[in-house]
């Protein structure tokens, strides 16, 4: 008994460590190593780019940048940062359409600053943006702006060219449901940006049973052209659904096929008409990429050495229920199109929806005869999917296949490549379960993945003994009647506090230190408040979440649901090297400059509710160790 009951243990110990061994970033097979980003997150791929890396060349900035959002409607970025071997994750917006369509999207400004685009799915007539006050680091970031359009809007994708560098194109899914671009200024002094050409539909798609909507990926060769692959409409609606592409010149406005024969002038109200007949395909040749009978669609382009389209593409059979992966590129005078793997079908636990839905691919940026896709493999978990390495050779022999991630206890989904970072294939993915892209009472969780990457991220040292000068338990507080607790003075510090609030009467001021005050503005949309004297710095971020979608129907019908409020998180406060950053449940919520604070006495008061933990430091934690806090 003792004998099988050792066994049993050992056998246990060894499947927890291979389970944390695949989830928290340890040795997965051979040198490819998996690290997580988030354990909460998710996007679509059809917003772009979801990660950007920027280093340069005066060596002081070299940052990788990823966003995702979650199942609450939290808009979420990390920011890796190489120079300073740090990481941090910053809170873009909280309380939004909690839908993967609505990913955060990057653009480096000419200034070096980082201006982030999200919006939400189709259903209202603008786009959302931030832009960091200092380059290179989106912990900066500045308010929220929104940038009015006639349209609906959804997969935003922002260009800068070197022909025009003062203005941003913006490309996304709008007039008609069609691919859409126009031009905006570049942020004035207040941040603000406005459409000076356009919006303006770039085609107009003829076919589509159950509704024209082209699905589109661009490119740009970083100088004047911007490239877009898409389709004739969403695979879903029609059972031959092909692949098209054109580029466009910014100097003429005229879009035009691989060959450079213009198709038409955007901003004239002669559309170039797309559809799927003999008739188009012989009038317009060279802009067909893939007329085969199938459910095609799109997963990724890019643009080789030779700044010719390279794609990645999935062909789905009639019923829906077999995925083929291709690698497509433009050889110079023909479509060279090469099979590369069956993917199984649809990847995500929901039988009734979304039968179109493959793992995914992406390119490799550096290389792009490689092409990285999530396709089905048995292993110790039963069916998973797990990444895969496909090298197309330049003879036209047999691809190469390699498997990078093994035995996953999770699906390993929807990968994109990191362009710019020095690793051989910097990679980042989502992992995990997948029931729908929208939060609804018909599937309450949602997407409920994770993100994860190969690339290393760094990680703090945490002791959170070191530097603590004060550590109570206060309970409750009364409007009324402040507590005042003094500690030693400190130049730098750091303040943490787990909150209970009255949800009725609870919003107010919650502590005076360091000559500044901290607070909730009340009403229906409280947001955290910082003063100092009559200056107030308001959070772009609402204390509360999305989880009301999950009493309501499916669907994106433009309705903004009342938060639902967090009557309980952590509040932690730090200051170091002249700035004052505030984390909402250890993500940064504000990043303030402000000369010379010194902390003293501080003051809780002026709210409802408790303080079950408060921790006073001598110095400023790092993010690391703001979450480390218990809670």
């Amino acid at each position: 008994m003792r004998i099988v009951i050792g066994l049993f243990l050992i056998c246990l110990h060894t499947a927890v460590n291979t389970f944390a061994q695949n989830t928290t970033g340890s040795l997965t097979e051979g040198t490819f190593q998996v690290h997580t980003i988030a354990e909460k997150g998710a996007w679509c791929w059809f917003a772009d780019p979801r990660a950007l890396h920027y280093e340069n060349d005066c060596g002081t900035i070299n940052s990788t940048y990823i966003g995702y959002i979650d199942v609450q409607g939290t808009i979420k970025a990390t920011q890796i940062d190489h120079l300073h071997n740090r990481t941090n994750e910053v809170l873009i917006r909280s309380w939004f359409q909690p839908d993967d369509h609505n990913n955060p999207t990057f653009l480096v400004l000419p200034d070096e600053r980082i201006m982030i685009f999200y919006s939400r799915h189709t259903d209202e007539p603008c786009f959302y943006y931030r832009v960091s006050r200092e380059p290179g680091d989106i912990t900066t970031l500045g308010k929220e702006s929104r940038l009015e359009t006639e349209h609906n809007t959804t997969y935003p994708t922002p260009f800068i060219l070197s022909d025009d560098p003062e203005h941003v194109y913006l490309c996304w899914r709008g007039v008609g449901w069609h691919p859409t671009i126009a031009r905006l200024t570049l942020p004035d002094a207040e941040d603000k940006v406005r459409i000076d050409w356009g919006p303006f539909q770039i085609i107009r798609s003829l076919k589509g049973a159950g509704g024209v909507r082209p699905y589109a990926k661009y490119a740009s060769d970083g100088k004047d052209r911007i490239f877009l692959a898409y389709t004739t409409t969403h695979p879903d609606n029609q059972s031959e659904n092909w692949i098209y592409l054109n580029y466009m010149d910014i100097h003429t406005k005229a879009l035009k096929d691989i060959a450079g024969n213009v198709l038409s002038t955007i901003g004239d109200t002669l559309l170039h008409e797309v559809d799927n007949s003999a008739a188009y395909r012989k009038s317009h040749p060279l802009a067909v990429v893939d007329d085969s009978p199938l459910r095609n669609w799109i997963w990724e382009l890019t643009l080789d050495q030779n700044e010719n389209p390279v794609m990645a593409t999935v062909s789905i059979s009639d019923d829906k229920l077999s995925h083929d992966y291709f690698h497509v590129k433009w050889t110079g005078n023909r479509w060279q199109k090469t099979f590369l793997s069956n993917a199984g079908g649809h990847f995500h636990q929901s039988p009734d929806i979304e039968k179109c839905y493959s793992g995914g691919m992406t390119i490799d940026k550096h290389n792009p005869k490689i092409i990285y896709g999530s396709v089905p493999v048995e292993g110790k978990y039963g069916k998973i999917y797990e990444l895969k390495k496909f090298t197309v050779p330049t003879d036209g022999g047999a691809i190469f296949e390699e498997q990078l991630t093994f035995d996953s206890p999770k699906n390993n989904v929807r990968p994109f490549m990191i362009a710019g970072l020095p690793d051989t294939q910097p990679l980042v993915w989502m992992q995990g379960d997948y029931y729908d892209w929208i939060v609804s009472s018909q599937r309450p969780q949602g997407y409920p993945t994770a993100i994860r990457t190969n690339v290393s991220v760094p990680t703090d040292d945490i002791n959170l003994r070191r530097g603590l000068r004060l550590q109570k338990r206060p309970g409750k507080i009364a409007a009324e009647d402040p507590v005042t607790l003094s500690v030693p003075p400190t130049g730098s510090f750091t303040i943490a506090l787990t909150l209970s609030l009255d949800s009725a009467t609870g919003y107010g001021e919650i502590l005076q230190f360091a000559g500044l005050a901290y607070g909730i503005d009340s009403g229906r949309r409280p947001r955290p408040c910082l003063k100092s004297g009559k200056t107030a710095y308001i959070s772009t971020n609402v204390l509360g979440n999305s989880d009301i979608w999950k009493q309501k129907n499916r669907g994106t019908n433009g309705q903004w649901y009342l938060p639902v409020m967090v009557n309980s998180f952590q509040l932690v406060i730090t200051y170091d090297q002249q700035i004052l950053r505030t984390y909402i449940n250890g993500l940064i919520d504000q990043s303030v400059a402000m000369d010379r604070l010194s902390l003293s006495d501080i003051v809780l008061g002026g709210f409802a509710g408790s303080v079950e933990d408060l921790r006073i430091y001598d110095r400023a934690f790092s993010q690391d160790e703001v979450k480390a806090i218990p809670v």
